[in-house]
């Protein structure tokens, strides 16, 4: 007979989550993927995109705030975002804010609502930007990697269409 089943709280807000075995830490296994979304933001800062992109799996599907609509990412050519962090006069900083996680196995979706600041090259104004994060991750041999990303900005109901770019959290 298998083990009795609980309704687990979530371990950052206290919500109801999913059913697990009564006995599973379930902390664990969020402090590591908290640390792998933490630790890609920060790294985002140096520069190094080898480091940045060794937290997603060698393939992953990325709807980034840049057109396209998809992009097929690869994890192991850093060309792309190397080419859009030489767009700023130094690499950008990314803030992880109101990060929440759900896991289950193999497989977690993360959401949070990030902020990216950076001055673009050429310019003596700086931005900051608000924006909101869907990650998809999947341990793999081990290790939790990024095997989906969606950033996305809210945008104006009023026939306009215009990003809201000036929403704050």
């Amino acid at each position: 007979m298998s083990s009795p089943l609980s309704l687990t709280k979530d371990v950052e807000t206290g919500r109801p989550g999913f059913d697990v075995p009564a006995k599973r830490k379930v902390e664990p296994v969020m402090n590591e993927i908290r640390e792998v979304i933490e630790r890609k933001a920060a790294l985002l800062e140096t520069g190094d995109v080898k480091a940045v992109l060794s937290h997603y799996a060698d393939t992953f599907v990325e709807y980034s705030l840049a057109p396209p609509l998809r992009q097929p990412g690869d994890g192991r050519d850093p060309a792309v975002l190397a080419a859009w962090v030489a767009t700023f006069q130094a690499p950008p900083r990314r803030e992880v804010t109101q990060l929440e996680i759900t896991a289950d196995g193999d497989v977690a979706f993360a959401t949070s609502i990030d902020c990216l600041s950076a001055t673009p090259r050429g310019s003596n104004e700086s931005f900051s930007l608000w924006f909101r994060v869907t990650l998809g991750l999947r341990r793999i041999d081990g290790r939790w990697l990024v095997t989906h990303e969606h950033e996305s900005v809210p945008f104006e109901m009023d026939g306009s269409f215009r990003a809201s770019v000036t929403l704050l959290p």
